[in-house]
């Protein structure tokens, strides 16, 4: 079952159309529709409200503004308690930090009395003066926090005097006698911009009274027991009041870790004890819940002549927007998750920052804040190869990490690193040695090769965990119930074939329930790159204490000792006499008849102490028009290191998803607010994404290893594989044109303006 291109579990119900979503599975039909008001300025306070007229509309049920909610403060983030994150937002608030901060909850019986009413709101504001640019935030008179009662369960340096979020420090030797005895020294500032998700689904919930007087919440999430903690806090319920309930997902890239759209449909549920929904639009998806967020980087680094590299020092910025949200932890992993790919150097310094602004809150997206770092360490990196002469790959051989590498600025050992390998296969498929570093093919066009490399995380160490039960039915068949989300990645497939692998059995006899947090036990959910590293670890000892267990039963019935019997697809048999057996069915309707035979099922859980490493090294070939600065992709070459792999079939297609992603944030993707905080690109319209005929070919190679603290030798996939395109295809860039861009996205216009500010 494993390294095995197993099509997805769930994949004839999606491409048929089966009711598997959200929006599909609303089953009442007096389902309120909400609707939320939303603030036109980037910053002001609430001076009056008057709902009077609108409350006449006919189809009005109710309308609430901040004096109608409670006074909890809560995190939207799904992660872990205790989150590092703030707990600065209330549901509704009498103060909105950024155009779209919500300002009323409509509850009608249609869209359109919702619409209708919306306009019949009088709303008199006090209009305050925004920070929009993070670089002028941290110390700036205007502060945009300044309630009594904003706390943070995990003390990260939350200082909102002074529009600070975090603050983190972490080094190893002295970088500054480091750089006074290197032969060259560079100091570099980079920027990426915010990113939309762009998931396909938007964001929505559906909400009702069950029978027993709970709250049951419906929604498109990513860790359904993260959502009811955040819901409960947000209203002021016990957990035991709250059942989440995850559906299938249209993509969620991070996006959907957030708890939006199911606290307020959850309010109006609880206030009017009627089913709710909310379904946001598309423009609600881009402008008012979060994005990937904004950094800026100041690096410095110092060699000998050689590339001996002594020094690196990145300093980091991250604009986390109105609220805190996944801030911390984001700007924290833009250097955990980036330099520890140079551990070997002597002496390594982190300094990073988040700051409130009146923009957008930033959230968690795939590679999150991984994906910055790496764009500005290794873009640094390519410019000290630049400096020195040297091509960057033989500067990169020289000062990575190295296999079983330990200490340093790392919490845990790296049991297994073949970044070395990822290089120099990647090398010979993109025939870097033929086209390094341009090539001319007349009509002033070039071509020119770039690279990169990358690591990330297998979930978080200390916090992430997961329990997972088994048992077996009346017909000898198996289910698997988890508290994961997946996401259209095919995570369900990879844990069933885990769990088939563990049982020596065939998938069609695992049936995987996830994402219900009254049917499902507790997992930290689909975030952090966990749940084939965590989830599946929990269920190869899930299904391994299941599977003692069949064999106890079987012994028993056999009169043979369990050490010489083998669990078999269908049934158990003596090792030594295949033809004694009992089926697997014979047992499970003994399992359930009575009498004293053991009950065949098991509840196992895994916590992680360390977080292994996977690796990345990708290649890119580009067209130039030096004319004009405008560029085209022709290949693309990944080659990873991510353990013994799963399912390759369904790696591949993470591989190529996570690149293309890589590549819009890279060249296409950005986010425009005018002067007064007003987002522009609020469709697809405005907002462009590459299509296949963009990205055109990705080469996919996977590097063989086992990672012994994986699951069957397993590492993460779904992030790593964002961080390469950006840094690539700026290397790729000087070689054709000669100049560095430093700020994404990577445009022709830039280009063009470079190359001409250079001559």
């Amino acid at each position: 079952m494993i390294n095995k291109g197993i099509r997805k579990i769930d994949s004839e119900a999606i491409v048929t159309g089966k009711p598997i979503y959200t929006e599909d599975l609303i089953m009442h039909k007096d389902v309120l529709t909400v609707k939320l008001m939303r603030s036109p300025h980037a910053f002001a306070k609430i001076k009056n409200i008057d709902v009077s007229k609108a409350l006449k509309v006919e189809g009005i049920v109710d309308i609430y503004t901040y004096k109608d909610v409670p006074n909890y403060r809560y995190s939207m983030v799904g992660e872990s308690y205790p989150e590092a994150s703030p707990h600065d937002q209330l549901i509704l608030e009498d103060v909105v930090r950024y155009v779209g901060d919500e300002v009323a909850i409509i509850a009608a019986e249609d869209e359109e009395s919702a619409l209708k009413a919306m306009k019949l709101i009088k709303v008199e504001y006090e209009k305050l003066e925004p920070i929009l640019d993070a670089t002028k935030s941290e110390n700036n008179p205007i502060l945009i926090h300044t309630e009594d009662d904003l706390f943070s369960p995990f003390d990260f340096g939350l200082d909102a005097s002074r529009n600070i979020v975090s603050r983190e420090k972490f080094s190893k030797g002295d970088v500054d006698k480091e750089f006074e005895n290197s032969d060259v020294v560079i100091e570099r500032s980079y920027i990426t911009q915010p990113q939309a998700h762009c998931m396909m689904e938007t964001h929505r919930a559906y909400t009702y009274i069950d029978a027993n007087a709970r709250l049951v919440v419906i929604s498109a999430n990513q860790s359904a027991y993260h959502m009811r903690r955040q819901i409960a806090r947000a209203i002021g319920l016990k957990h035991s009041q709250i059942r989440v309930i995850k559906p299938r997902i249209g993509g969620g890239f991070g996006g959907k870790n957030i708890a939006v759209t199911e606290i307020y449909a959850s309010f109006v549920t609880w206030m009017t004890k009627r089913p709710a929904k909310l379904i946001y639009t598309r423009k609600e998806t881009f402008a008012m819940t979060n994005t990937r967020h904004q950094m800026f980087f100041d690096i410095k680094l110092g060699s000998d002549k050689e590339g001996n590299i002594k020094g690196i020092e990145l300093r980091a910025l991250n604009n986390t927007g109105a609220y805190g949200d996944n801030g911390p932890s984001v700007c924290s992993e833009s250097g955990h998750n980036t330099l520890p790919a140079y551990n070997d150097v002597p002496a390594i310094k982190f300094d990073g920052r988040t700051v409130y602004t009146n923009l957008v809150p930033g959230g968690a997206l795939r590679g999150y804040g991984a994906t910055q770092g790496t764009f500005a360490l290794d873009s640094a990196i390519n410019e000290l190869a630049q400096e020195l002469g040297m091509d960057p790959i033989d500067l990169k051989l020289k000062n990575i990490i190295k296999d079983k590498s330990d200490g340093g600025i790392m919490n845990f050992p790296i049991r297994t690193c073949k970044l070395d390998e990822c290089i120099k296969r990647g090398k010979e498929l993109i025939g870097w040695d033929e086209k390094y570093p341009i090539r001319e093919i007349g009509n002033n066009k070039v071509r020119a090769v770039g690279m990169s490399i990358a690591t990330h995380g297998s979930g978080i160490s200390g916090i992430d965990m997961a329990i997972v039960n088994m048992r077996m039915d009346e017909d000898g068949t198996y289910k698997l119930m988890s508290g994961s989300s997946d996401l259209g990645t095919g995570s369900d497939t990879i844990l069933a074939q885990i769990a088939a692998k563990a049982l020596n059995t065939t998938l069609d006899r695992i049936s995987v329930h996830t994402g219900d947090t009254d049917m499902c036990p507790y997992d930290t959910g689909a975030f952090a790159s966990c749940t084939t590293y965590v989830t599946g670890s929990a269920t190869i000892k899930s299904a391994e204490s299941l599977k003692a267990k069949i064999l106890k039963v079987a012994s028993k019935k056999l009169e043979i000792p369990t050490e010489d019997l083998m669990l078999f697809e269908d049934r158990v048999c003596s090792i030594n006499e295949i033809d004694k057996f009992v089926l697997l069915e014979e047992l499970g309707r003994e399992s359930v008849g009575g009498g004293d035979q053991e009950v065949l099922y098991s509840s196992e859980s895994f916590g992680i102490k360390e977080s292994a490493k996977p690796f990345l090294a990708g290649f890119v070939e580009i067209e130039l028009d030096k004319t004009t600065g405008e560029f085209e992709i022709i290949d693309y070459v990944c080659t990873v290191d991510c353990g013994a792999v799963m399912n390759p079939t369904l790696a591949r297609i993470q591989v190529e998803g996570g690149v293309t992603q890589g590549i819009g944030l890279a060249v296409y993707e950005e986010p425009r607010h005018d002067e007064d905080g007003n987002l522009q690109t609020t469709s697809f319209l405005q907002y462009k994404v590459p299509t296949k005929k963009e990205v055109k070919n990705i080469q996919v190679e996977f590097i063989d290893n086992y990672e012994p603290s994986g699951p069957y030798g397993a590492k993460s996939l779904g992030e790593i594989v964002i961080h390469t395109p950006a840094p690539a295809l700026a290397n790729a860039v000087y070689n054709a044109a000669g100049v560095n861009i430093r700020e994404l996205p990577i445009t022709a216009e830039k280009v063009y303006m470079s190359m001409k500010n250079k001559k």
